[in-house]
């Protein structure tokens, strides 16, 4: 599915987190596909179980994923008006991105061709 750096100063739950967005954020994950259960994933990463649960715990307060008792856990489907607090935060945060990038010399020009890859999904790392 993917590979985390164990050698990162980020903690792998975050880097857990952060890979398992990225898959339903490109729709490789798709609304209400089950995720792999918590002692497989950490079976096929050879992580801890634990490292796992805190990374699902953290991606259903996000709202990309939810839990149901003896079932596993599933992608949320996206339903913009849900989003909306989190859609003001992205805002702002792209807002400081971008004025960052512009102080450190991208063109508008670079931002567009960018935004273009990530929604053609070839901006995946």
């Amino acid at each position: 599915m993917f590979e985390l750096d164990v050698r990162s100063r980020k903690p792998i739950y975050e880097q857990l987190v952060e890979k398992l967005k990225q898959l339903i954020i490109t729709n490789v994950l798709k609304e209400d596909e089950k995720l792999p259960s918590v002692r497989e994933l950490a079976q096929q990463l050879t992580i801890n179980p634990n490292t796992i649960q805190k990374a699902y715990r953290e991606l259903e307060s996000q709202g990309y994923i939810y839990s149901l008792k003896g079932k596993g856990s599933f992608v949320h489907p996206v339903k913009p008006s849900e989003n909306e607090e989190e859609l003001n935060k992205m805002r702002e945060e792209l807002r400081k991105l971008f004025a960052e990038a512009i102080y450190l010399g991208m063109s508008s020009k670079e931002i567009e061709t960018l935004l273009r890859e990530v929604e053609g999904g070839q901006g995946n790392d």
